[in-house]
């Protein structure tokens, strides 16, 4: 024990003076991640080693060494665990999404996240039937378990296939790139971005912050808008609808001359077009492009304030209204005879045709 502690402390003291050294993420992720996992197995690796030489045993001595044979296995696989963490970590820290331009930094990220887990979950199954091999009694349990995984998964496939549904989704998503961490996405009419991709669901954080939980398999059986897929640039629209007297020159020159001067346009795309119209407005619909979505939805929402402000200002009678045509001359009344048998008299009549008249 007093070797493996040495040897710890020496390890550690590399891996800090490295980390001091060098502002590589590896050292630091080394540190957190590894230290207790790795002492700790340096112990029971010790302690078995020095084990035979403590002399003749009994029975608690075996029930001993079989206790530590477990534990080690189980350190050995949190080591394991924690090292995947350190690879997903370097991954992180080399692709940055924080760029505008970071497709390939998306889906990197997306397909470590996906390897990461499916390594988690073949290295428990592999150390759970280690486990079982190390016990004599229960040794043919851990071989059959390695050897008949088809037929297992056949069984277990019967009794929890949509949980192996969405684990084939994971790996179909993983392989195909269909959507990627921190895509864009509109899912039964929610604009959101992946905020997280498991091997069973899907976590879609909407634009005002809530989560939409979603079946991973969800997103290879139905149809959604990815706005990112080829590259994180967003082109988005501004429908106005005005009267049909606005100038539709002059407000296409004012939305140019506003995108122009916005550090959210990304100087490539912009358009201002009549598109439809409707019995008393016409529709105007600006395209603009931006980096990415964020930037994008402000620069639409701060388009679409400009241009009406515009249009108040310099043409109020623009806005949309409604026509109607006004009867200037009517024809005069005319009260039936039959009016004063239902109670009209002359002076009743008189009256009602000077107040319609006024």
């Amino acid at each position: 024990m007093a070797v493996a502690w040495l040897a710890d402390f020496a390890a550690e003291r590399l891996v800090r003076r490295k980390k001091l050294r060098s502002a590589a993420t590896v050292w630091s992720s080394l540190e957190k991640r590894c230290r207790r996992p790795f002492r700790i197995t340096l112990i029971i690796v010790a302690i078995l080693i020095a084990l035979p030489y403590a002399g003749q045993g009994g029975t608690l001595v075996l029930v001993g060494r079989h206790v530590l044979v477990l534990a080690l296995i189980a350190a050995v696989l949190w080591l394991l665990i924690q090292l995947s963490g350190v690879f997903e970590d370097i991954t992180v820290a080399r692709f940055d999404i924080g760029i505008s331009d970071n497709r390939r930094a998306r889906k990197i990220r997306t397909q470590v996240v996906l390897l990461r887990r499916i390594t988690i979950a073949t290295l428990v199954v592999v150390a759970v039937a280690t486990a079982f091999i190390t016990i004599p009694s229960a040794r043919s349990v851990g071989a059959s378990f390695l050897v008949s995984a088809g037929v297992l998964s056949v069984v277990v496939g019967l009794a929890a296939q949509t949980t192996l549904g969405n684990l084939l989704a994971g790996l179909q998503i993983l392989l195909t790139d269909p959507i990627r961490i921190d895509d864009v996405v509109v899912v039964n009419g929610e604009w959101g971005r992946i905020d997280e991709i498991t091997l069973t669901y899907v976590v879609v954080r909407t634009w005002d912050n809530r989560r939409l939980i979603l079946p991973i398999s969800w997103f290879t059986t139905n149809v959604f808008q990815n706005w990112t897929r080829h590259e994180a640039r967003v082109i988005g629209s501004i429908v106005l609808h005005v009267d049909f007297s606005v100038p539709v020159e002059e407000l296409r020159a004012e939305m140019y001359r506003f995108v122009r001067e916005s550090p959210l346009w990304d100087g490539q795309d912009w358009v201002l077009q009549v598109v439809d119209t409707t019995p008393s407005t016409m529709v105007v619909r600006g395209l603009v492009s931006s980096a990415d979505a964020p930037s994008n939805w402000d620069l639409c929402c701060e388009v679409r304030e400009n241009l009406l402000m515009f249009v108040q200002a310099r043409y109020p009678d623009a806005l949309p209204k409604v026509r109607a045509d006004v009867v200037e001359s009517a024809r005069p009344l005319h009260f039936p005879s039959t009016d004063r048998a239902r109670g009209f008299g002359r002076d009743d009549r008189s009256t009602a045709e000077q107040e319609l008249g006024q």
